[in-house]
């Protein structure tokens, strides 16, 4: 076998091996038998909510465990095939093989990527804003920047966007806006994300000058039904008021638009894009995700210290730098993926950043932990 094939199948290897870490294989028979005897209970479905859990859980392990076999198969299968066309001198076949190992290897390492969003809340879709920082009237525009980039990004993956609010700057750009993102695992994607963005580039307002700017994003998982988020009503404070979009767009012409403040925490949502009733709605059910995501942060100190820390979207908090000029560049400060691709990354390619933070394992890493590139 050529040096090129055999480091392929290292490489799936690696995936494959990692892939049973993940899901305990010496085990994995044996839970999917119980969950198989438990779905035949009969008083299964007395408790609906206990029920759709196991089911899902369930189809969680038979894919992932129907994926493994697959993919070891297939391993084994196309290892042969060269072999025998090695020892048959038919280089077609071989050619063929080796095209299959290439594709499998691509298919392992992104099974083993989409491994490690097996947090509580991965799979959920997710709430996401953006925030203008330091910067005036750059950083809203720098914050627009943003909006498309995540737009973008979400496109690609087919995911569905929805608008609650947005506040468009005083001469450019946004304040800020909030969605809410519909797909397959958006918050395990996006939780990545959460942090101080910073750009550096030649104003493009007339000052000719080299500026700086920042914009802080905050994602958030949206609360299914099977997580009770309890909220007294005496801890909430509903206001309705006239919207305010950027431009003219997004712009309500009656007092439909929501604002509910939690007094306890300070957490303040709104939503302005609907009827007065949606947006109540909307607006809660955001509310109930920020309180959840809270909770998740509870769980580890570490992010704990980092949410009552972080800070200001400024100098010393950024996750990731955009340079525009002198030179082009875009390093996450977290993990040191970067890329000179600028404008494919403001297009939304966003992957090999996402990546390489899940596979560290720092997307709740301290906000002031990351260093300054510049």
């Amino acid at each position: 076998m050529r040096a090129e094939a055999e480091n392929t199948v290292a490489a799936i290897q690696k995936s494959l091996h990692l892939l049973a870490q993940r899901m305990d294989w010496d085990t994995a028979e044996h839970r999917l038998e119980e969950f198989n005897a438990m779905t035949e209970d009969p008083k299964l479905w007395d408790d609906p909510a206990r029920a759709q859990t196991l089911m899902r859980d369930r189809q969680m392990l038979v894919d992932a465990v129907t994926r493994y076999k697959a993919m070891s198969q297939e391993l084994s299968d196309n290892v042969e095939l060269i072999e025998l066309g090695e020892m048959e001198d038919d280089a077609e076949v071989v050619s063929e093989a080796e095209a299959a190992l290439k594709a499998l290897r691509d298919r392992a390492a992104q099974a083993e990527l989409e491994a490690l969003l097996d947090g509580e809340a991965d799979g959920n879709d997710t709430f996401l804003e953006i925030n203008a920082g330091a910067g005036g009237t750059e950083a809203c525009d720098w914050a627009q920047m943003l909006q498309r980039m995540y737009i973008r990004w979400a496109e690609k993956r087919g995911f569905k966007v929805e608008l609650q609010d947005e506040i468009g700057g005083s001469e450019a750009g946004i304040k800020s806006c909030a969605y809410q993102i519909k797909g397959p695992n958006a918050y395990g994607w996006l939780k990545t994300e959460a942090g101080v963005h910073r750009l550096v580039r030649i104003s493009p307002f007339g000052k000719g000058t080299r500026e700086t700017s920042f914009a802080s994003v905050w994602v958030y998982p949206v609360v299914d039904d099977n997580i009770e988020i309890d909220i007294a009503a005496n801890d909430i404070r509903i206001d309705t008021y006239r919207s305010s979009g950027a431009g003219g767009q997004h712009v309500n012409t009656t007092d439909s638009a929501v604002r509910i403040t939690h007094l306890p925490t300070g957490i303040v949502v709104t939503s302005s894009e609907k009827s007065q009733h949606q947006n109540r709605d909307i607006a809660m059910k955001a509310l109930k995700s920020r309180l959840y995501q809270m909770e998740l942060d509870r769980r580890n100190a570490a992010i704990t210290e980092a949410h009552e820390n972080k800070g200001d979207a400024g100098w010393g908090n950024q996750i990731r730098s955009y340079v525009l000029q002198p030179y082009q560049m875009v390093k996450d400060l977290r993990t040191g993926h970067e890329t000179s691709d600028t404008q494919g990354v403001l297009d939304g390619d966003l992957d090999g950043f996402m990546a390489a933070t899940l596979a560290l394992g720092v997307s709740g890493m301290k906000r002031g932990e990351a260093q300054s590139d510049d």
